[in-house]
């Protein structure tokens, strides 16, 4: 686990770190030393902690006049123990939405599994992002059947081409208009 580390390509374009408006804003990371794990396993270190210990993120890339953001998570995205969306809404969620923000792109690709408690802050989430969307790219067959039993896929995007996503060769320009474009046909 050490070794996948978060989508690094799009660095010239965009650090959270160095983006005052960013819930990660002067974050220093190491290349180093590992200080995160999930399931005991040690995590790269440019990984972000927003509050959970067994879900970490990287912020990849924000454009506030487009109002849009993509995030790719890593570990277990676990609601029931620890209440991980309570973790993401409050310190990384809210932050973002308060600086404009109402689309929210998650790659899920690494999220290794999903233990669900409530809808709750799924629902406050999607209610407080009125005309904005929350998408679910490249997460898992079992993940999305669990996000589906307590009907998650009501709050966010998921499923159909966007769990087959080709985005790392992409810009984030282009990854959120495909995925735009693939929602509002969702909705008409």
């Amino acid at each position: 686990m050490h070794s996948l580390e978060p989508h690094y390509s799009w660095l010239s374009l965009y650090e959270a770190s160095s983006d005052p408006l960013s819930p990660f804003y002067d974050n220093k990371y190491s290349e180093f030393e590992f200080t995160y794990t999930v399931y005991n396993y040690v995590i790269h270190p440019q990984w972000e902690c927003f509050g959970s210990n067994t879900l970490y993120m990287k912020l990849l890339f924000v454009d506030y006049d487009a109002n849009y953001c993509i995030i790719e998570l890593i570990g277990e995205w676990n609601d029931c123990l620890h209440n991980d969306v309570m973790y993401l809404k409050r310190n990384v969620v809210e932050v973002l939405e308060q600086n404009g923000i109402n689309k929210f792109i998650l790659i899920g690709e690494n999220v290794l599994n999903f233990h669900y408690s409530d809808d709750c802050y799924y629902q406050e989430w999607f209610d407080d992002i009125e005309d904005g969307w929350i998408a679910c790219l490249n997460f898992r067959k079992h993940v999305l059947e669990e996000f589906e039993k307590i009907h998650i896929d009501y709050y966010m995007a998921m499923g159909g081409e966007l769990n087959t996503f080709t985005w790392r060769p992409l810009s984030p320009a282009q990854i959120f208009e495909r995925v735009d474009s693939l929602i509002t046909k969702r909705l008409n």
